[in-house]
């Protein structure tokens, strides 16, 4: 390859090549391939010096082939001081990595032959960056104190309310409704325990189903979704909205 690109007039110290050219980068130790952008300036002996982050393999133990996008052979790259432009590298050639080391197939991608770094629990709670110490701060997880109480109240306040009981709905900042419960648990839309509503005024946001999903039924307009620490079941007669009577 050396003897074909000096003869085409580029030798030592003028080789050709600028920009960057994408390869895909394989290994005679590995089984997987890596899709990689790399400059065109780079000289063989940089070049390998990269490829050693890819395929783990000493710059000084790997011997270079390039393929084109057809699989063809079109030479070694063998030069150390030429440049990867001066080779005829173009997008979606191939260059395979031939390790001379002596290691084994599969040898840099067998986890188990890793030494593990071990922490003790204790030293490990020590540590301000870690996970733990993250879901702690944030209260995430099961250290939302918080919100464990919260939810478990809501099955609590949630298993006591019947399908079909009337109810009082008492919300922030606005006035009682009463309503017919319609259902009773868990939601799409968001966490936590739900109560589904008939309102007995077109007080509520739809009828009944939220998304593509429904989970009962009523008139438009007549259906809410509100916590269970809202709703009061008890014996509240049906409101008349009057509209008999208008027709």
């Amino acid at each position: 390859m050396k003897a074909a690109v000096e003869a085409a007039g580029a030798g030592p110290g003028s080789w050709l090549g600028t920009g960057s050219v994408s390869v895909v980068v394989s290994s005679s130790l590995n089984t997987f391939c890596a899709h990689k952008r790399y400059s065109t300036g780079l000289t063989i002996a940089e070049f390998k010096c990269k490829l050693e982050l890819v395929v783990g393999s000493p710059a000084s133990c790997m011997d270079l082939e390039l393929y084109g996008a057809e699989e063809e052979l079109l030479g070694r790259l063998d030069c150390d001081e030429a440049l990867l432009g001066s080779y005829p590298v173009a997008d979606g050639c191939r260059v395979h990595v031939i390790d001379q080391s002596g290691a084994r197939m599969g040898e840099y991608e067998d986890v188990l032959q890793v030494e593990k770094y071990k922490i003790t629990e204790r030293d490990y709670k020590k540590q301000p960056e870690s996970l733990w110490s993250f879901l702690r701060q944030q209260c995430w997880g099961h250290y939302d104190a918080e919100g464990t109480r919260r939810r478990a109240q809501e099955a609590v306040l949630a298993a006591a309310l019947p399908l079909g009981a009337r109810c009082q709905v008492r919300l922030l900042g606005q006035p009682s409704k009463l309503a017919t419960i319609m259902f009773v648990g868990q939601t799409h839309f968001k966490p936590g325990y739900w109560v589904g509503v008939r309102y007995d005024e077109p007080l509520g946001k739809h009828d009944g189903s939220v998304g593509s999903r429904r989970y009962f039924e009523c008139q438009p307009k007549y259906g809410a979704f509100v916590k269970p620490q809202s709703v009061t079941p008890g014996d509240f007669p049906e409101e008349e909205d009057g509209l008999e009577d208008e027709l």
